[in-house]
């Protein structure tokens, strides 16, 4: 028998999975979010990526931890079933609240994140003795990292340009770090904060003493790199001191540059999101709206005339509509069908041609014949004789006077 089909496997996806150094299931919700979306997290250097699946190797987004600023626990809201437990990280622009299933899991995301921005392990958290050992390798891991990568708060600049980056842009940060000013491969280090007030700007001076860096202060203190300076100016003024990170900057709001055709001028104008199209031109008259045409009902409607039946003339081409005819206004009961002495003629088509043909002639009724077959009617009389030739006589002279009048008027 027959083994049946599998259904067909998709492509695998090429490379290796992200190395991360802590991961599990986290349901963040951010500034914009109106609730709890859950994702598969991974925290990776400074920063933590979130994903769709643990499958996926492209990352959907990214939380930058060098804005970190500290991270506070929070009781659950909402329901009293939410046996969550919830804390957020908050970051030198935003607060992003997360939510874990359990208590071992909110005190591992806390570690982690407390160990790569702060560079040691957390004592003040509840951790069993094996989570403190992951903790201490992912400790090595990132100094490992950082030392082999500059600090992102070190710029190319001199010591006037750096005072003017921290007083022009105090929201970044207030510690940089630059080239030394002796030409060497040491270091120097500006930092800027307020005092009652007034800006107060110092500068200090890192040398480098074969692979490590020894800060030149009263007690001189040997770094392994560049970041373990960094770190220690931050941990040692109890984080008073910010480390420099330029945002880049990206505008909100849609914006464009309109030339009035009128005085010649140029004015930045902002496009309003309501704007659903194309704003209608005001020169453009409005149109009317359409007149509507009365439709008479069907009561006023009237019938469709009939074709009209039409007499031939004896002796004229032209027609004679019916109306007009005599057999309708005089009818002579004791006269046959056969003896009538106007013909009905057959339905002409609309239609008619250019010359019409001449009908045939009909020979005129014999008055002497209509009364010799009247007389042998059985039950007639030998007075009413007279009397029907008589109205004939009166029908045939008026005929021909309605005929001379019809020609008279179509002349």
């Amino acid at each position: 028998m027959a083994s049946a089909l599998s259904p067909p496997r998709g492509p695998k996806p090429k490379g290796l999975p992200p190395s991360h150094y802590y991961e599990s299931f986290l349901e963040k919700k951010g500034p914009c979010d109106q609730d709890y979306r859950k994702f598969w997290a991974g925290l990776q250097g400074l920063s933590i990526c979130f994903y769709n699946s643990n499958r996926d190797f492209q990352a959907l987004e990214k939380l930058d931890l060098r804005l970190f600023s500290k991270l506070k626990d929070e009781s659950p809201w909402g329901s009293s079933r939410d046996t969550s437990c919830h804390f957020c990280l908050v970051l030198r622009d935003q607060e992003i609240k997360f939510k874990v299933e359990s208590l071992e899991s909110r005190e591992m995301w806390k570690g982690f994140i407390l160990t790569v921005v702060e560079l040691r392990v957390p004592s003040n958290l509840t951790l069993l003795p094996g989570h403190m050992y992951m903790m201490a390798e992912v400790l090595t891991k990132e100094e490992a990292r950082r030392a082999a990568e500059v600090p992102w708060c070190f710029l190319q600049v001199s010591r006037l340009e750096a005072q003017l980056l921290l007083e022009r842009y105090p929201e970044c940060g207030n510690l940089l770090l630059r080239p030394g000013g002796d030409g060497k491969d040491g270091v120097s280090v500006t930092t800027r904060q307020i005092l009652n007030g007034s800006p107060v700007v110092k500068h200090y001076k890192v040398k480098r003493e074969g692979a490590k860096y020894v800060i030149d202060v009263e007690d001189p203190f040997s770094c392994p790199s560049l970041e373990a300076v960094v770190n220690y100016f931050v941990t040692h003024t109890k984080r008073a001191l910010v480390p420099f990170l330029m945002e880049e900057d990206y505008e909100k709001v849609l914006g464009f540059v309109h030339s009035d055709r009128e005085n010649g001028e140029s004015v930045w104008t902002v496009s309003s999101s309501r704007d659903s199209g194309p704003a209608p031109h005001a020169n453009i008259p409005k149109p009317l709206p359409p007149v509507p045409v009365p439709v008479p009902s069907q009561e006023d409607r009237l019938p469709p005339l009939p074709p009209l039946p039409q007499l031939w003339d004896q002796d004229e081409n032209y027609v004679t509509p019916i109306e007009d005819s005599l057999a309708a206004e005089y009818m002579n009961q004791d006269v046959s069908l056969s003896s009538q002495p106007v013909p009905l003629k057959p339905k002409k088509p609309a239609k008619l041609p250019a010359k019409l043909p001449k009908p045939p002639v009909v020979p005129k009724p014999d008055l002497k014949t209509i009364t010799s077959v009247l007389a042998r009617k059985p039950g007639g009389s030998s007075p009413q004789a007279p009397s029907l030739v008589t109205r004939l006589g009166d029908i045939t002279a008026e005929l021909e006077e309605k005929l001379q009048k019809r020609r008279a008027l179509e002349h």
